[in-house]
């Protein structure tokens, strides 16, 4: 039955958010070419786009675009590998991926084989995480990039490289042994954060909302697969931490509520209690990693607006040691924070003085709100103004916008 275009496009959008990441695994899991699946499954959404507003939109999409994809993947294979490929295997890889499409809703669900081929050693370190981020979740390379805080061309060249290292050193598509997984747990763990931090900045937007509940699913399913390792732990509970404030940090009119003025009665407690139970089994499990001590540090925000316990030191001694672990900006700026409620504003600004070297803060607008907060508690409005001017401007989110406006309304008042 015909429909809308616009009732297709966001049939396909739809899909493309639930369903991206698995089909791309799947349809790579043979053939261990990423990228050429990722075009077979873009000219298979082309595809849906013109027809389902014609057609009317399958009763099942992902069979139907598995079944186009399949088509011009093993198309773009017969081209590219007649001479490395015979013919019965691509026939095999194509009876497989149209045994799936018709197998209605068992398409089988291997992205957890795709994440640990793309941490695979022959990987560049560094790439492993953010080539988890576009081949699972489908994230751009402007969105990667701004994560890892590389320039955007930078990091499609390099995300095109991993891609094909993946094809060219013929990883293998599977969870390696128990003894193997450690060595490729970090970058599974720092992607799958990745994923949820960017569902839980882009606020109002459902697909992000999405976004950081598939984060928080993978979170649980490498818990699952991997029980014994305590930073799978930690980094779960940091999400479910965080996740726990979402219906507290908008007032009912949008406006942006930090933490320290939320209503706590709208936190989540089952996801606060699910996440220190989280916490505790990860600091029984063993050494303490990244994701522990920021789990740690929310807990110590969730003590003491939920207790009334002054925990400003036990979070300024979680960050010491987290930025001597990681050595990181973002650790730093955060650290300063938190020293400048025990020590004061002048404290943290001299904390945070060697940040405005770093050319990673110049376009980070955390840094300029964070120096604009201190700068005003200091009393030094002039700068204080421009800081905060420069944050408005870098922010995303109208509502955080509009709470940094009134931040600098609040100068010329006081």
């Amino acid at each position: 039955m015909p429909i809308e275009g616009n009732e297709a496009a966001r049939a396909a959008e739809r899909v493309a958010r639930e369903s991206y990441g698995r089909l791309v695994a799947f349809l790579a899991a043979r053939t261990r070419d990423v990228a050429g699946a990722e075009d077979a499954l873009a000219e298979a959404f082309a595809a849906a786009l013109h027809a389902w507003p014609t057609e009317g939109v399958p009763h099942n999409p992902d069979a139907w675009l598995l079944t186009v994809a399949r088509r011009r993947q093993t198309d773009a294979l017969r081209r590219r590998t007649t001479r490395q490929a015979g013919e019965e295997h691509l026939k095999m890889i194509a009876d497989e991926i149209e045994a799936a499409a018709e197998a209605a809703d068992e398409i089988p669900d291997r992205r957890l084989a795709l994440m640990f081929a793309c941490a695979h050693p022959a990987i560049e370190r560094g790439m492993r995480a953010p080539l988890i981020l576009q081949t699972i979740l489908g994230l751009t390379a402007i969105d990667i990039a701004a994560a890892f805080l590389i320039p955007p061309a930078t990091m499609g060249q390099r995300l095109v490289r991993a891609k094909n290292r993946i094809r060219d050193a013929g990883i293998p598509f599977g969870v390696p042994d128990k003894e193997l997984l450690p060595e490729r747990l970090d970058a599974v763990l720092d992607a799958i954060y990745a994923a949820y931090t960017k569902g839980w900045a882009e606020i109002g937007d459902a697909a992000s909302l999405e976004l950081a509940e598939e984060a928080i699913w993978l979170g649980r399913l490498v818990v699952g697969l991997l029980p014994d390792q305590p930073e799978a732990k930690g980094m779960l509970a940091l999400m479910l931490y965080t996740d726990a404030r979402r219906a507290a940090r908008r007032a009912p009119d949008g406006a942006y509520v930090p933490l320290e003025q939320q209503d706590i009665s709208l936190w989540n407690d089952s996801r606060i209690e699910l996440a220190e139970g989280l916490l505790r089994a990860a600091n029984a499990g063993g050494p303490s990693g990244r994701y522990q001590i920021e789990a740690a540090i929310q807990s110590a925000h969730v003590a003491r607006r939920t207790l009334g316990a002054d925990t400003w030191p036990a979070v300024l001694a979680l960050y010491d040691h987290l930025l001597a672990l990681s050595a990181s900006p973002v650790v730093a700026l955060n650290r300063a924070m938190a020293l400048g409620e025990i020590e004061g504003p002048e404290a943290a600004l001299a904390a945070i003085a060697p940040l405005a070297a770093d050319k990673r803060m110049a376009d980070y607008q955390p840094y300029w709100a964070a120096r604009g907060h201190l700068l005003a508690r200091a009393g030094l409005k002039g700068e204080a103004h421009e800081a905060l001017t420069l944050a408005s401007g870098l922010a995303t989110d109208e509502a955080v916008r509009h709470y940094l406006r009134g931040q600098i309304a609040a100068l010329a008042d006081g």
